[in-house]
């Protein structure tokens, strides 16, 4: 009886620290921006347009146990016409592991500033493809929830991905990204 119960601890505790793992990459990778884009100095000057370039997006899966891509490499885009209103187009390789490309605006009227680090919170609406699950691959139109988070020359987007039953597999995605202009 008492190595039934010590081997259901072991298999709890095994668990609960693969669901901790499961989450300290993207927290470790906000962490890391935030401390960079602190260190940047001051936030960037209100000259528009802004340019953003990004390497694709990290999404981590609520599922984890159907081998799903969470490193989503790619290239993509975004241009920050005012504080409230972003141009973004990409494609990258989505967690299905087929070819995806998008084109969104993002308006995000929510803005706070901290330790010189601009903050902003708002909805993207875009048009999306190459998910097998979700017309034949075909194209798409979904919003999304956003956060961005904006140093002077770091940032990254922040969003909810839900999870649609057959179709979609819900994430929290993080898009980190460089001011090059």
């Amino acid at each position: 009886m008492r190595s039934s119960i010590a081997a259901q601890d072991a298999t709890s505790a095994v668990a609960a620290g693969s669901r901790r793992k499961r989450w300290r990459t993207p927290v470790l990778l906000c962490a890391a921006l935030y401390a960079a884009a602190a260190q940047a100095g001051a936030t960037p000057q209100e000259s528009w347009p802004q340019v953003w370039l990004n390497p694709g997006i990290y999404a981590q899966h609520f599922d984890s146990g159907k081998g799903l891509r969470n490193n989503n490499i790619g290239f993509g885009a975004e241009v920050v016409l005012a504080g409230d209103h972003v141009l973004m187009a990409g494609s990258f390789i989505n967690s299905n592991r087929a070819r995806s490309h998008f084109g969104a605006y993002q308006w995000r009227p929510l803005h706070w500033q901290f330790s010189g680090v601009d903050v902003s919170a708002g909805i993207a609406v875009g048009a999306f493809d190459g998910y097998p699950n979700y017309r034949h691959g075909g194209w798409f139109v979904a919003p999304l929830p956003m956060l961005a988070i904006e140093g002077r020359t770091f940032g990254a987007n922040i969003s909810l991905i839900p999870t649609v039953a057959n179709r979609f597999d819900g994430a929290l995605a993080v898009q980190i990204k460089l001011r090059v202009w």
